[in-house]
């Protein structure tokens, strides 16, 4: 990847300069209106605002995708907030994704009074951390399904390290307005810390109020915790090229839980697959094709390479008397070990109640397992992000069941769409049911510690932008705390159904933690 320099951002249409000393000359009258006399205690003097977009170049996967427009999203919050916040002088800088460019930026941190750092898209190399240190009052703005990632894992170190810093992730671009124009209150000779605490107030305002949530009934049965620890000390799952965690986790994992690791290098995988019966796997596209509302981009041969992968990764499974797999996918497909993607495979193995996991995520495929010996019932594992608009988390992912009450239950409807972060393979678009309870995990058996939020589902988000399944969810308890307290990386695990009595019974059984998110 060629390397990116660091850009101060100019408006194609009406916008700003970033030059301060010829601020008078501005061509546009959005931002540049009559001074007014200085009211006594005040400042005539517009505050300065740094505005940082952390991008990502976008000729590689990416989220929100490859080839996505971050100019247009870009200049859509420049008129925003040009228009929004007239009282303000901003000065727009690029960021692409190289760690030393938040010190190019904090370089001039002498020239500016405050920060709005937009977290435009998955570059994870840009220092947020770093740009919401300075001391002055700094907004923190997620791209939905853009930066998410980012955005959220950082959340807990930028927000309790004392700085004045708030965050906007909402769907509702207004609300990012509304926080912004509180930077005027330094013309009033408030405070950083004051300039923050406004944006909190206003985030909390705008947030979607609580609301007695209702939801379908889903009664199911819950096997015995021996029982399920018998099952799970006989479990072996697969992980191909690589594993998170490492040897250290599976050590972990077969302590307490009794769940055995097998590590398998790409080239078990990448031969299992040429050796893939294709009636098989035409017999797989044909049954996932004729059962999907409609096949939207993949052509009928990328979905007969994803039954060639399922068909492999069945035999790897069978020979080595496992229960599941989980795929450093991303990995062996952009480094040329496999040819297909696994995701359509995943959901089927999901679907037939076994695991199929992504990304090689030891601790998901773990809380998988967990989950599928308590219940009985298929999870999937998500890259989350959070909405205050509706006060929603959304839990996006290329891989999930059709089948989410257990391999004997009803199906959801699915489309099969390709990848979305490159636009390739083929994959499960699933439009999981809405008006029930889920309860998200993540479940760590090197910290000893237990993840756990529940929400109430209210439907799938059609955007294009990211990961292919997106179920929406409405947060039981505080979206805040769950959003400033994220931690163990950005996965979680969701089933469906209210599994905490059984999780915390299992947490005082082999004394984990059980902390509760929101």
């Amino acid at each position: 990847m060629q390397s990116q320099k660091l850009k101060c951002v100019y408006s194609r249409r009406r916008f700003l300069s970033c030059c301060t000393a010829c601020a008078g000359c501005l061509a546009s009258g959005v931002l540049v209106a009559q001074q007014k006399p200085a009211v006594e205690g005040t400042s005539s003097e517009k505050p300065k605002i740094r505005l940082v977009f952390c991008e990502t170049s976008n000729d590689k996967p990416i989220w929100p995708n490859i080839g996505y427009d971050f100019e247009t999203r870009r200049q859509q919050l420049l008129d925003l907030l040009s228009t929004g916040c007239q009282d303000l002088l901003f000065l727009p800088m690029q960021l692409m994704d190289h760690p030393e460019d938040a010190d190019k930026v904090l370089a001039m941190d002498s020239e500016v009074d405050g920060y709005v750092v937009c977290v435009q898209g998955l570059g994870w190399q840009n220092d947020i951390v770093k740009l919401c240190s300075t001391g002055k009052p700094t907004l923190l703005v997620d791209n939905l399904f853009g930066g998410s990632g980012l955005f959220l894992t950082r959340q807990k170190h930028i927000m309790s390290s004392g700085q004045p810093v708030d965050w906007a992730s909402s769907s509702n671009d207004n609300d990012i307005v509304a926080s912004v124009r509180h930077f005027n209150l330094l013309r009033e000779g408030k405070s950083a810390a004051e300039v923050a605490a406004a944006f909190r107030r206003t985030r909390r305002k705008n947030t979607a109020a609580k609301s007695a949530l209702t939801f379908s009934d889903d009664l199911f049965e819950v096997t015995s915790l021996d029982e399920a620890l018998t099952s799970l000390s006989n479990m072996k799952i697969l992980v191909v090229g690589g594993g998170w965690g490492g040897d250290e986790f599976r050590a972990a994992a077969q302590k307490t839980l009794g769940v055995q690791f097998i590590p398998l290098p790409f080239e078990d995988l990448a031969a299992a697959y040429k050796q893939a019966d294709v009636e098989q796997s035409v017999n797989f596209a044909a049954k996932w094709t004729s059962n999907a509302q409609r096949v939207v981009e993949p052509t009928g041969e990328e979905i007969i390479k994803s039954g060639a992968m399922y068909v492999a990764m069945k035999q790897l499974i069978d020979a080595h008397q496992a229960v599941g797999i989980s795929i450093n996918c991303l990995g062996g497909f952009y480094g040329g070990h496999l040819e297909a993607y696994p995701c359509l495979g995943f959901s089927q193995l999901n679907n037939d109640g076994k695991i199929g996991g992504c990304e090689a995520d030891q601790m998901s495929a773990l809380t998988m397992a967990t989950i599928s010996a308590l219940t009985g019932r298929a999870s999937f594992i998500s890259d989350p992000v959070i909405d205050t608009a509706k006060n929603e988390i959304i839990y996006a992912h290329c891989v999930a069941m059709t089948k989410p009450f257990g391999k004997s239950g009803m199906s959801n409807p699915y489309l099969i769409r390709n990848h979305s972060e490159d636009r390739l393979g083929a994959c499960v678009q699933s439009l999981l049911p809405e008006g029930y309870l889920v309860t998200t995990l993540e479940i760590n058996p090197v910290s000893r510690q237990v993840l756990v939020h529940q929400a109430v589902t209210s439907g799938n988000s059609d955007s294009d932008l990211a990961c292919r399944t997106k179920l929406r969810a409405v947060v039981q308890g505080d979206i805040e705390k769950l959003t400033e307290n994220w931690t163990m990386g950005w996965h979680r695990v969701t089933v469906y159904g209210d599994v905490r009595s059984p999780i915390t019974e299992l947490c005082e059984r082999l004394n984990f933690e059980l902390i509760i998110e929101a």
